[in-house]
């Protein structure tokens, strides 16, 4: 038997018994389904993270007073401890670090309150920027002008507006000179930011922008900030420019010599470390957990084939009668084996990327796929049929020709 033949009788097989062979397919449609939909939501989490979230090129540094992520009390405490990072720490810095491109320094709050006449936001993201923030942070505008270093100087009580307080407090006017007031305050709008989207079912464009001696002003000078520097490239310039911005906050802080930073230097690369660390452990328990559903679909086909031996008995007889072979009989089960899996890994494939994409139609969830993804998901799923079908198949070719010619079920 060929295998041009082998795998036409296998879906004559199939076809022939519909209803059980969808049913049996249902584990594996699950499982591969379930893979299919954890890699992409990884894979597009992942982009979103190096994308968006941490908003970093490769050549910028965040100089803070504790880390971005604290993974223990003890961390925690330790950076309780240490003093605020001010003003005049940035200013000494972006005057003293020649390998600097661009210094900034933001802060910010969350539960900010905005108001336009009857109208109001709350949970808005209040931030405090230096007017150099703007090309670090890679913010566009898509209305009015970014902050000027006048703004910072003077402390204006001007403002840059996300598009949520556009489209929700100011809908259908021109909001450059209106007047808001952030959490009572009243604040100048000078400029709209280009409009981003949703992400997990929140949204990125409800958010104001002060300057940052106005948001010190009125929140409370006792905030400790974080310095953002762009070097010059990335390599031997980032290093440069971080050792030289962590020896000029060292000296100002007075930390002694052989002893921590009482700060914390973050690149880029730190964030994404973390990340692929946390992710990497979400993706080999979310696997585990629905290779599962693979496993029970492998126990469930074999248990069908069991029962499909079973069921062809005398046409196994017929056929090694007519001078089929052990192995014909084999490849003829085992294909048919890996083909119900191989189309149930196909389905489960279709299952697993609409389910994704309808979640992040729905809430925002960054999701992407990949060509490896599938061929690995195909691969599985058809390595488990064949897998499981192997004990059926045996069983088949090993049966007696005369005895099952005189079997009857």
């Amino acid at each position: 038997m060929n295998t041009v033949e082998a795998i036409r009788l296998a879906l004559q097989s199939l076809w022939a018994n519909k209803l059980r062979s969808v049913l049996t397919l249902l584990g594996i449609v699950i499982g591969v389904a379930a893979v299919i939909a954890v890699v992409t939501f990884v894979n597009g989490i992942n982009g979103y993270v190096a994308e968006k979230i941490f908003n970093l090129g490769a050549d910028v540094f965040i100089i803070s007073k504790s880390p971005n992520v604290i993974t223990d009390v003890d961390q925690f405490l330790e950076a309780r401890k240490r003093k605020d990072i001010d003003l005049d720490d940035y200013r000494a810095i972006s005057e003293a670090c020649t390998e600097c491109k661009v210094i900034g320094a933001a802060i910010g709050t969350a539960n900010g309150t905005i108001k336009y006449n009857e109208e109001s936001s709350s949970d808005t993201i209040v931030r405090g920027w230096t007017p150099s923030m703007a090309p670090i942070y890679d913010l566009d505008i898509v209305m009015g002008r970014v902050l000027t270093d006048a703004d910072m100087e003077n402390t204006s009580s001007v403002a840059i507006i996300g598009h949520d307080i556009l489209d929700n407090l100011m809908p259908g006017t021109d909001p450059i000179g209106k007047d808001i007031r952030v959490n009572g305050q009243t604040y100048t709008v000078i400029g709209v930011g280009k409009k981003e989207g949703k992400t997990l079912g929140q949204s990125r464009d409800n958010w104001v922008i002060l300057p940052i001696t106005s948001w010190l002003k009125q929140f409370g000078l006792h905030n400790s900030l974080r310095i953002w520097a762009k070097a010059y490239g990335v390599g031997s310039p980032l290093e440069a420019a971080e050792d030289q911005a962590r020896v000029i906050l060292r000296s100002r802080r007075h930390d002694a010599p052989g002893k921590p930073d009482s700060f914390e230097t973050e690149t880029n690369q730190n964030f994404l470390s973390i990340w692929a660390s946390l992710s990497s452990t979400f993706f080999i328990v979310m696997i585990a957990i629905t290779s599962i559903a693979l496993v029970v679909g492998g126990i469930v086909i074999m248990n069908i084939m069991l029962v499909s031996v079973t069921e062809r008995t005398r046409e196994i007889g017929i056929r090694k009668a007519m001078g089929a072979r052990r192995n014909d009989v084999l490849k003829q089960f085992l294909f048919e084996a890996g083909i119900m899996a191989m189309i149930g890994g196909v389905v489960g494939i279709l299952t697993g990327i609409s389910v994704a994409k309808v979640v992040t139609l729905s809430i925002g969830m960054p999701s992407a796929i990949r060509l490896w993804s599938i061929l690995a998901a195909l691969f599985i799923s058809t390595s488990v049929g064949v897998f499981f079908g192997v004990y059926p198949a045996r069983k088949a070719a090993k049966l007696d020709p005369i005895a099952a010619l005189r079997f009857e079920l």
